[in-house]
């Protein structure tokens, strides 16, 4: 739910953004200057991006504990080109079945007898 709100802000930031260049301006006036929705629009993704930075890799380093690897795996996604694809594919990797090193499921599964 984090990455999905992540995701929706910034499709409305950069949505903004685009609202705020002159399309059919530009097409007869190569001088057109872009209005002040553009750069609402990209200050706002700038701004969204810098909040959340950190809490983007607490959630991806809680993710690689949920599957028992360590957090410094995250910087698989500094490798050029392949790194976020690498990311996405961990990230999308399910979760352990109960506790492992880092802390019990946080699905409860493996925790017990369901019917207890």
């Amino acid at each position: 739910m984090f990455y999905l709100l992540n995701i929706v802000v910034l499709i409305l930031a950069i949505a903004l953004a685009l609202a705020g260049v002159p399309w059919s301006e530009m097409q007869t006036n190569p001088d057109a200057q872009p209005g002040p929705l553009l750069w609402f629009g990209i200050g706002v993704a700038v701004l969204w991006v810098l909040a959340t930075f950190i809490p983007n890799i607490a959630v991806a380093v809680r993710r690689f504990h949920d599957q028992g690897q360590s957090g410094w795996m995250y910087l698989l996604s500094i490798i050029p080109y392949v790194g976020g694809i690498i990311l996405l594919v961990f990230m999308c990797i399910d979760g352990t079945a109960g506790p492992n090193q880092y802390g019990p499921d946080p699905k409860g599964r493996g925790a017990g007898d369901v019917f207890s």
